[in-house]
């Protein structure tokens, strides 16, 4: 399979992975800890069960790569808890924003030439998710949600940028999912005993962490070395409106001139980014 479907595959799972937090945090079935405890538990199980699987030696655990294992829980945990009480428009625009800026400043900061349409191109895809999930009424911008989402997007920002310097996705995913476990256990211990914990809420985080974020996480590792730090950023702004697709497609939601006009703003911005010439240098 090429590298654009095996991209469009992992933001699919990424896509599908926030839909699974928002249903399992909208539903009142279960709280932003317990959530992210049992996405981190359940990703570790199926990626240390596929490593087993292939006869890699699980016992033997490698040394953690701390700076990973911090910014994975970072995201994961200052994610679930920001949904909490951000809308969902504002938070995705927050988080793909700053994911943009890290990885564009870690490559501008490691010394990579970044072309000016880049730019210019995220700027134009930025300026097409303003469009399509900002608010039609007006919402409040809670300082400690916001803190969290950009906190969390300045995690998964690190980690993807981290993620084009990795060998072995999958042992690498797993065993940072495996790290990140009890890191984020000192977080979210004393909020869980008082959330509720429902058979929707957990189905939804067993299938985030096994599926969309493990799964999905290995796979983005695998890319990334290949993508390199821009085109990986760029890519993921096209996230949001595969979500929206999916409504349109499977909850059979209305399409508005509004989405319609955002998303060609925003796959117009990443075509405008990623289309270079053959004497440009791919970032």
């Amino acid at each position: 399979m090429n590298l654009f479907l095996l991209t469009a595959l992992a933001m699919v799972a990424f896509a599908a992975n926030s839909i699974l937090n928002r249903v399992g945090l909208s539903g009142g079935d279960i709280g932003p800890a317990g959530f992210a405890m049992i996405r981190l538990a359940s990703g570790a199980i199926v990626l240390l069960a596929l490593l087993w699987a292939q006869g890699t030696r699980v016992a033997a655990r490698p040394k953690p790569n701390m700076a990973a294992v911090a910014a994975l829980t970072t995201y994961i945990v200052g994610f679930s808890f920001a949904y909490v009480s951000l809308d969902a428009g504002l938070g995705a625009l927050l988080l793909f924003g700053g994911v943009q800026f890290t990885m564009f400043l870690g490559a501008f900061w490691s010394g990579q030439p970044i072309a000016a349409r880049r730019w210019v191109g995220m700027a134009i895809s930025l300026g097409g998710l303003c469009v399509l999930v900002w608010p039609s009424s007006t919402v409040t911008m809670p300082l400690g949600a916001v803190a969290l989402m950009l906190a969390a997007a300045l995690g998964w920002g690190i980690y993807s940028l981290i993620g084009t310097r990795v060998s072995d996705p999958l042992a690498a995913t797993a065993w940072n999912f495996a790290y990140a476990l009890p890191l984020a256990a000192i977080v979210c211990v004393p909020f869980v005993r008082g959330e509720p914990l429902g058979a929707q809420g957990i189905t939804a985080a067993i299938v985030s962490g096994g599926l969309t974020s493990g799964l999905g996480y290995a796979l983005w590792y695998r890319l990334l070395p290949r993508l390199g730090a821009t085109t990986a950023a760029l890519a993921q702004l096209s996230v949001p409106v595969i979500a929206l697709g999916a409504g349109l497609i499977l909850l059979d939601e209305p399409a508005t001139i509004r989405a319609v006009v955002a998303c060609a703003l925003v796959c117009g911005g990443i075509a405008f980014a990623l289309v270079t010439s053959k004497a440009s240098k791919r970032v």
